[in-house]
């Protein structure tokens, strides 16, 4: 006879609440812990590989700045077609992150978030992402004209590093991005960003240029 190893939780009612495989039941509801909760995020992220496998990824680097979003408005004019999938990758800045899903998020980066999802403020508050309309019109017309799956995946840390991290990662057929047009001397301080991508990503990278009057 197969025996199943499970513990058993008293409660102060009285009651036993099994808890099986990271996750606690209580009634008909399973609480979900951390541990669950990264099978999860696993589990959803294989799936929508597997539905990814047989098409392009597009990716385009977006910080809704008026340079990236002219890169991704390239893209849809200039690259995708029906039935890629365009992947916006979103860089922000590392955060002091505790608990819950969002400490798995600063590792491995956020799900593929649908484009239904992330036109919605309140599911995006938890990312700290706030997406602009003109970037959802973009997004929403070139689904809706060029038959296409818009997601966006967000990463957390340096730019340059992230932005090479989420080549490999989700398998990118190819990157758009933008040049913020930086002089000289910011270019010689700063750095630049698309220089690091281009010398540094493992796909072909296209680079949208950006005048220092457009900036």
């Amino acid at each position: 006879m197969m025996h199943l190893n499970h513990t058993v939780t008293i409660h102060q009612t009285g009651l036993a609440s099994p808890t099986i495989q990271g996750s606690e039941v209580r009634g008909s509801v399973v609480l979900r812990t951390p541990k669950t909760s990264k099978r999860i995020h696993r589990e959803r992220e294989k799936e929508r590989e597997r539905e990814m496998e047989e098409n392009r990824r597009v990716g385009v680097a977006l910080d809704f700045s008026p340079c990236s979003k002219k890169a991704l408005k390239w893209a849809v004019d200039n690259l995708v077609r029906e039935g890629d999938y365009l992947i916006l990758i979103t860089i922000r800045p590392e955060g002091n992150y505790e608990d819950g899903e969002v400490q798995l998020w600063a590792v491995d980066g956020s799900p593929l978030i649908p484009l239904h999802e992330f036109s919605d403020p309140a599911i995006m508050k938890k990312y700290g992402v706030k997406a602009d309309p003109e970037t959802l019109d973009i997004a929403n017309t070139a689904a809706n004209q060029k038959q296409l799956i818009v997601v966006m995946k967000i990463f957390w840390g340096d730019p340059r590093e992230k932005i090479c991290e989420a080549i490999e990662k989700v398998s990118l057929s190819c990157l758009v991005m933008g040049n913020r047009g930086l002089g000289k001397i910011k270019r010689a301080i700063l750095g630049s960003v698309s220089n690091y991508v281009v010398n540094n990503g493992t796909c072909p990278v296209t680079v949208v240029k950006q005048t220092e009057h457009e900036s």
